[in-house]
């Protein structure tokens, strides 16, 4: 074959071509997968618009099985579904739904320094190419602005050779809902309950996201409602402008070349962030390169010379009102909606920079079991070998990873967040751990990433890039929520074993009450006696405290008398969590409206770094004091006064012969 024959077979190829034949680089590699890649980003960018349009997000997932002229079968037999979400966002203008919903890489989120779920426009109109591939039908839109707009519905393809848009169908309907969009998508999936399921990725949406009220129709017909428990938005994120240390040589050449500044200097101090016109003028000087310089005429070595000098000055870290973190109480609100345990605590990292992308981690941890776990009876131990530890190695811990509050649910172990989990030594903790494996026990790890820009793996968007910045933050927020475990696993150890010695005590109040009895001839009040005595064992134990702290006091939310939150402030009922919802199962509550949910202060670490005492097993002098008078006025002995009122005598001094002889 010669060069003009090879040359001639050269051609163009689309974005969208590329993706077709490569479409497991976007999350399409297998059926069940597929179904879930589908929703998410319907999802995702139903909560993007209303977030930025300050709307309180309500959204409704519907998912159907499709016959295809074949008898109807069950959900997890069926190969065909149709995939239908509505929210009661801004809506989108008649003239975008075509571009938004079929071509890829468009949307208004790539260029703009600012955190938000998506990020290259590539997501839902990917999830149309997908159904189109696989069944063929084209994605049905209905969008309306507003309540006296017309609500416009169209149906789009892509054309994959030209990444355009191709219209099926364009006219105005009745629509009942006064505003949002409507997206219908007929794909070829397989639905499975379980892990790294529709229903799973709905469920962890709901925890990072409590302002969102999410209603799911499953193809079973039945219906689940996240309700809101959250009544306020997030902090909206602002739009910045690039950091200096954030870019490369050639992006800076290009920025040289198109920006709209008649100086360098000027160039400098507004199309960056954190440089001021003093500071522009600094980095001029040092890179000899005149401030009234012309940008387009700074070439070659000169802008060399420029960019070094930018990484070499020191220069404030980004603003992060651009990103919108979930925040410790909406997320210890998410975790105790979703997930019944004993402990609950979160932790949000001061923010930090990874080249020049500003970005927060948040942790929480919900550890223990809920009541019905706990209710079940427990199964006959098995002997062990000698050496064998009565460990709970069959359950291990659960990682929930999200990113721009987003769960993340495949590609675990290459994730940074995963990484970060292995590497914590979470003995140091209480919790008992195998080498280079997750921690066991009945705890729950949430670990969220929030970024203007996430560093994600691939395109799907399933794992995060393992920056040295990163990884050392989410190991510092997982530190900082397992010291507050442990704390909490020691001072309950110790509860237990208060409680044992009042068993202990216990034991024997029925013979002590006999003697006492025999001792005055039958004349002492037993019943009495008995209760004096239980309370003195239970007030040389710990009394109230130890109780709380083994959730025997039976008063607590939602069958949980033991449910323990922990903030940096100190527990729940000191800070407030949540806004209470009416008829909602929310840990929320404020000091001065409603009673505490957590007590027992000898089970929570007030401060962080601070060192605590418990109050379990302590004061015991004066519980023998109070024993003491207690057991004075049960026997009717009076105190001595004379005893009391005689004076000290004073010991003769010691001389050195008499300290010889001692």
């Amino acid at each position: 074959m010669t060069a003009v024959e090879m040359g001639a077979r050269q051609r163009e190829i689309s974005v969208s071509e590329f993706f077709t034949k490569n479409r497991h680089l976007l999350g399409f590699d297998n059926p069940r997968k597929a179904l879930l890649t589908c929703v998410k980003e319907a999802v995702d960018n139903s909560l993007d618009a209303c977030e930025e349009a300050g709307i309180l997000p309500e959204v409704t997932v519907r998912l159907e099985t499709v016959a295809n002229g074949q008898a109807p079968v069950a959900p997890s037999q069926a190969t065909r579904f149709r995939i239908t979400v509505t929210d009661n966002g801004p809506g989108i203008v008649r003239q975008q739904i075509p571009r938004v919903f079929a071509k890829l890489l468009y949307g208004s989120k790539f260029h703009r320094m600012r955190m938000s779920r998506g990020q290259q426009g590539i997501g839902i109109s990917a999830a149309g190419m997908y159904g189109q591939l696989t069944t063929g039908k084209p994605v049905k839109v209905i969008s309306r602005t507003g309540p006296r707009a017309a609500a416009h519905y169209f149906e789009v393809q892509i054309d994959t050779k030209k990444n355009e848009p191709l219209v099926h169908e364009n006219k105005q309907i009745d629509w009942a809902q006064p505003q949002g969009t409507e997206v219908a998508l007929e794909v070829e999936g397989r639905y499975q309950k379980g892990r790294a399921s529709v229903d799973e990725w709905l469920e962890q949406t709901s925890i990072a996201n409590p302002h969102v009220r999410l209603v799911y129709h499953t193809p079973e017909g039945e219906t689940k409602e996240y309700p809101r428990t959250y009544h306020e938005l997030p902090p909206s994120p602002k739009e910045i402008k690039p950091h200096p240390y954030g870019i490369e040589f050639g992006a800076l050449l290009k920025m040289l070349q198109d920006t709209k500044s008649h100086t360098v200097a000027g160039f400098l101090a507004s199309d960056f962030c954190r440089v001021s016109p003093a500071l522009a003028e600094e980095i001029c000087k040092a890179a000899k390169v005149s401030p009234a310089t012309k940008p387009r005429d700074v070439k070659h070595q000169a802008a060399e010379t420029l960019y070094k000098t930018i990484q070499t000055t020191k220069i404030m870290a980004p603003p992060t009102n651009c990103i919108s973190p979930i925040g410790e109480k909406a997320i210890l609100s998410g975790l105790y909606k979703q997930i019944k345990g004993e402990f609950y605590t979160a932790v949000s990292r001061p923010p930090a920079v990874y080249r020049g992308y500003p970005f927060i981690i948040e942790a929480g941890l919900a550890f223990g079991k809920g009541p019905e776990e706990a209710a079940k009876p427990q199964q006959a131990s098995v002997p062990l070998a000698e050496g064998e530890d009565q460990g709970n190695d069959t359950e291990q811990a659960r990682v929930i990873r999200y990113a721009n509050r987003v769960p993340l649910l495949y590609q675990q172990s290459a994730c940074a967040t995963f990484k970060a989990v292995l590497s914590t030594t979470w003995r140091n903790y209480g919790v008992s751990q195998s080498r280079g494996a997750l921690p066991a026990g009945p705890m729950v790890i949430f670990v969220h990433m929030a970024s203007v820009w996430v560093p994600f793996t691939s395109e799907s968007k399933e794992a995060i890039a393992d920056y040295d910045e990163i990884q050392k933050e989410i190991t510092l927020a997982l530190r900082e929520a397992g010291r507050r475990l442990g704390i909490f696993l020691r001072r309950r150890e110790r509860a237990a074993s208060e409680f044992r010695r009042r068993n202990i005590f216990d034991l024997y109040i029925e013979e002590v009450v006999a003697a006492c009895n025999r001792l005055k001839g039958g004349n002492l009040p037993t019943e009495k006696l008995k209760e004096q005595l239980h309370k003195i064992a239970s007030s040389r134990t710990g009394g109230l405290k130890t109780d709380e702290a083994l959730g025997k006091t039976g008063a607590g939310p939602e069958g949980l008398p033991h449910s323990i939150i922990v903030t940096a402030e100190g527990i729940e009922g000191e800070t407030e969590i949540a806004q209470q919802t009416p008829g909602s199962p929310v840990v929320s509550v404020n000091t001065a409206e409603a009673e505490p949910i957590v007590r027992p202060e000898s089970t929570v670490k007030t401060k962080r770094g601070s060192k605590e005492k418990s109050n379990v097993g302590k004061g015991r002098s004066v519980g023998a004091t109070k024993a003491k008078a207690g057991q004075q006025a049960l026997f009717g002995d009076e105190p001595s006064s004379k005893k009391q009122a005689a004076p000290l005598k004073k010991k003769p001094a010691r001389t050195t012969a008499t300290r010889k002889r001692t």
